[in-house]
């Protein structure tokens, strides 16, 4: 056990309770209730308590410590379909999104805007997770109607709150985006040229 060990557990469980709050609210309590619990799993907290830093992700410390590559990540979006890294597949060297399922898309909503209120605290605006996804979303390997569902909800968070995010509302606005796309996507990789490249990374960022 580190000297981060409760700090740690204090900040997973105000996330968790945050979500499973928010979740009810936009009427998807069970995913609130499911929400990260691998975070208290050996392999997740025993990598994350050692990376704690209070302000940020810890996977940010362990991927600057380990060349960009995070053991603690791999398990939890193994684990957790509200991520969009569980909807990636490989195809003959190519990388194949798939749309993400309404309620864990919905749940990926809360997971951003519980985060941002976790990690910012007191300094806390509504405009906060928006304008965070709206900076990281372009580096994202989501399916674009993930992505357009996440920020429509979060930028209607940002305008009202949870005002226009109660469940009828987003079913309606996910079965209309989902229809403007196609259930998969395919990012050419390997395929563009036929050529394996290998970097050796020396310096994480």
């Amino acid at each position: 056990m580190s000297k981060n060990f409760f700090k740690h557990l204090k900040v997973v469980t105000k996330h968790r309770f945050l979500v499973f709050k928010f979740a009810c609210k936009v009427g998807i309590p069970f995913q609130g209730m499911i929400h990260d619990l691998s975070k208290y799993s050996f392999k997740e907290f025993s990598i994350s308590e050692k990376n704690y830093t209070g302000y940020q992700s810890p996977l940010l410390t362990e991927r600057r410590n380990n060349g960009m590559f995070s053991d603690c990540f791999v398990h939890h979006t193994n684990k957790n379909k509200h991520h969009f890294e569980y909807y990636i597949d490989f195809f003959m060297g190519d990388v194949i999104l798939k749309i993400m399922p309404y309620k864990y898309n919905l749940e990926y909503v809360i997971d951003v805007l519980s985060a941002s209120m976790t990690y910012n605290g007191k300094n806390f605006k509504s405009n906060m997770p928006y304008d965070y996804f709206l900076s990281k979303n372009k580096k994202y390997l989501m399916h674009p109607a993930s992505k357009e569902f996440v920020l429509e909800c979060l930028k209607r968070y940002k305008e009202s709150e949870f005002k226009h995010l109660k469940k009828k509302e987003t079913k309606k606005l996910y079965e209309e985006i989902k229809k403007r796309y196609t259930l998969t996507y395919k990012v050419p990789f390997y395929s563009l040229n036929n050529k394996y490249e290998f970097i050796e990374i020396t310096k994480p960022w």
